[in-house]
């Protein structure tokens, strides 16, 4: 499970009373070059994540950037790694911004199958 050089997600959650803050912060990483990818906005739950989320995808030197964004917005975000072991990534090796979520995690890849570093570039939703 390499993480040295792994891209990161984060997922953004937000409710009802945050949906501008959030399309507000999507916009702003939409618009930066060195953000490999802003998905859309998923107004329900998907996959593991059971509240309206979008994901961003990026290199870790661009992690630090990222997270000030989200906690300037005041937004609860997952951000972990893609590696070979999905499971992980949303747990022991994630980082939270916020209050953490509970999970599906009967939806995630067994490790060593992980998607998510396939799909890269692309949406997970």
């Amino acid at each position: 499970m390499a993480v040295g050089n792994a891209p990161f997600h984060a997922h953004v959650y937000y409710g009802p009373c945050e949906r501008a803050a959030a399309q507000s912060v999507r916009a702003q990483l939409a618009n930066r070059e060195d953000i490999l990818f802003v998905g859309r906005m998923a107004d329900g739950p998907v996959g593991p994540h059971p509240i309206p989320q979008f994901e961003v995808h990026f290199d870790a030197s661009r992690q630090p950037i990222v997270e000030a964004l989200l906690r300037a917005a005041g937004l609860r975000a997952l951000i972990h790694p893609l590696t070979d072991d999905d499971l992980a990534d949303h747990t022991a090796l994630a980082t939270w911004i916020g209050e953490p979520l509970a999970l599906d995690l009967s939806s995630l890849d067994p490790p060593g199958m992980n998607q998510g570093v396939a799909r890269f570039g692309k949406s997970d939703f």
